[in-house]
């Protein structure tokens, strides 16, 4: 196997929603002090948002999401100045905003789908993207997903997004690739995205993996007749499909459990020969 260098992105959710932790870091004291925890266990980047994309999950507004990450942004570069912040958002005004307190990257679920225009603010700031897969929003995400193939309709979808950046002045080197495991799929489409994920790796880019303790773990779960139904006890399913990811070519991995991805990743790496991982962003 040709060796890959990879990245762990710990997640600092400051949202009072979200699936696994959502209201546990509400106060940008406390989402900071995470953030350095999770910094401190591994972390090469740290990926704030103050906007569930949880299945179902109810939009919310510019300027509530800028009262939750801004402060939190802030606060981490205070007390960090060289590890990379991503701000997970759709919306230009809280990029803008985040990359003036620190940001460093911008991870759209959208893909710049939902504001065109935050394409060329991240050209302007030279900042680092992830474009990532989502058929549909939030709210109607897992409504019966469908797909002709789901890997090739997946790769399109980013290749076109990819091209779009580029044309709105993004370096291509800067963009970076996730296919939205739980994001408008279904089980059977997550696990061929996960078992052919080399395909989307073949774009030539970076590609994002997102499987930290999502419910469609708890499915195999539950047709396995296994344990592992409930959000806190995903942690094994996760490090199996993190391995899974990492084998066919993910390069970076969002979690929650930074601590054990690091543990794991790095005996998995040395295992199939992945080089050193890299500070990523």
């Amino acid at each position: 196997m040709a060796a890959v260098d990879y990245s762990i992105m710990g997640v600092v959710n400051v949202t009072p929603d979200s699936f696994f932790d959502g209201g546990a870091h509400d106060a940008p004291d406390a989402a900071a002090a995470h953030a350095a925890l999770l910094i401190e266990q591994g972390a090469d980047i740290v990926d704030v948002g103050g906007e569930s994309t949880r299945p179902g999950a109810p939009p919310v507004s510019a300027a509530d999401e800028l009262e939750r990450v801004v402060p939190v942004i802030a606060g981490i570069r205070a007390q960090n100045a060289a590890t990379p912040i991503s701000v997970d958002t759709m919306k230009r005004s809280v990029a803008e905003a985040a990359i003036a307190a620190g940001a460093t990257y911008v991870n759209d679920v959208s893909a710049f789908g939902a504001e065109p225009e935050l394409a060329g603010l991240v050209a302007d700031a030279g900042v680092d993207c992830c474009l990532m897969h989502m058929q549909g929003e939030p709210r109607t995400m897992q409504d019966d997903p469908r797909y002709d193939d789901v890997v090739d309709d997946v790769r399109a979808y980013l290749e076109e997004r990819m091209r779009f950046a580029v044309s709105e002045g993004v370096a291509e080197e800067k963009i970076q690739l996730d296919p939205g495991i739980g994001f408008g799929k279904t089980l059977k489409h997550n696990l061929e995205l996960l078992m052919r994920l080399d395909e989307i790796a073949a774009l030539g880019r970076p590609v994002v993996i997102g499987v930290s303790r999502k419910s469609f773990i708890s499915r195999i779960a539950q047709e396995r007749g296994v344990s592992g139904v409930d959000v806190q006890d995903r942690l094994p399913g996760t490090i199996a499909a993190n391995t899974l990811a990492l084998e066919r070519g993910a390069s970076v991995f969002r979690v929650h459990d930074v601590a054990e991805a690091a543990q794991s990743l790095a005996v998995a790496a040395e295992a199939l020969g992945v080089a050193t991982r890299p500070i990523a962003g």
